[in-house]
């Protein structure tokens, strides 16, 4: 074989060679592997194997094991991390715009918060987040958010009233919770349960799904099915690898990502249908009867300041869909 042959058939060796070679994608989110977000990542993560042949795999990483919300975020701008699935209390920080779902009472169901997430609403939020440093390939979801505390039961606002509570990093949430009477206290995921076992805050709101992995019965005594706040999550990934991807990659990478979200919201139904009588079992004394109008009407005088920051059409536009 002479030199220039020898060259060609090199030269296609390594072709083949890069087109087969395996790349790691490291993944990371708040909650362990079993949690909803953890069986959303991993779903996501056997669709790009298989839909890339193996090219792409990713190796996870739960419990914060990267950082809380806010640094995998920034860990994914800056291209430090490749993928997170993280909720959009601390997304809205980075895509001022993604705000707007957070505010209290504005879904009124699960199937209500899905539609608007799932069609043009929602979608054009996901696009907004390029322009930001961020790539969201599709909503996943953490839940209607519930009350505990370690001091009484909540069923109105006035019994809310004067608790320190541990809130997401979100302007939103806090403005809507001082009009409950609560003092709203900001806190990154990793530091809660310390917070909590110590007395440095009285309580907290999550989802039912975060509650369970978080074991949260062991530092709280009281539960509340408040569903005062739909809290919608996203997978989003580094532009560094987005920008990489041939567009059927980009296309695989995609697709996986709906179909987790779908497995993701699966979990957060199972967890919600079984988790009270779990909670009751741990001991923690549950309060299923909440005076949900009470809590509406508290915090309509902060939905002048949401209309003036999100628009006022924006916010009826969601509320409309029906």
């Amino acid at each position: 074989m002479n030199k220039t042959k020898l060259t060609i058939a090199a030269t296609a060796l390594l072709a083949g060679m890069a087109v087969n070679a395996e790349t790691i994608l490291k993944i990371g989110y708040s909650n362990a592997i079993n949690s909803h977000y953890g069986v959303g990542a991993v779903a996501f993560c056997e669709g790009v194997e298989k839909g890339t042949q193996g090219r792409y795999k990713c190796q996870q990483y739960p419990n914060n094991a990267l950082g809380g919300e806010r640094e995998m975020i920034e860990a994914v701008q800056i291209g430090t991390q490749d993928l997170a699935n993280v909720s959009t209390g601390p997304l809205g920080n980075f895509v001022p715009e993604v705000k707007v779902v957070d505010i209290p009472f504005l879904f009124r169901d699960y199937d209500h918060a899905r539609k608007v997430m799932d069609g043009p609403i929602g979608q054009d939020l996901l696009k907004k987040m390029t322009s930001k440093g961020v790539v969201g390939l599709a909503w996943t979801e953490n839940g209607f958010r519930h009350m505990t505390n370690s001091k009484r039961a909540i069923y109105t606002p006035d019994d809310a009233k004067g608790l320190k509570m541990r809130t997401m990093e979100n302007k939103v949430h806090m403005d809507g919770y001082k009009t409950f009477g609560i003092l709203p206290t900001p806190m990154a995921w990793p530091e809660v349960f310390g917070a909590l076992q110590q007395g440095t805050v009285d309580g907290q709101e999550n989802p039912i799904p975060v509650i369970l992995s978080g074991k949260l019965w062991q530092v709280q005594k009281h539960f509340s099915l408040t569903n005062h706040v739909y809290s919608p999550a996203a997978l989003i990934i580094s532009p560094a690898i987005w920008q990489k991807l041939s567009d059927t990659d980009k296309a695989v990478f995609v697709d996986a990502a709906k179909k987790a979200s779908v497995i993701q919201r699966k979990k957060v139904n199972d967890d919600e249908s079984n988790g009270i009588t779990q909670m009751e079992k741990e001991g923690m004394q549950v309060v299923k009867k909440v005076d949900g109008d009470a809590f509406r009407k508290a915090v309509t005088p902060a939905y002048a300041t949401f209309a003036k920051e999100f628009g006022a059409d924006k916010i009826a536009a969601i509320q409309a869909i029906k």
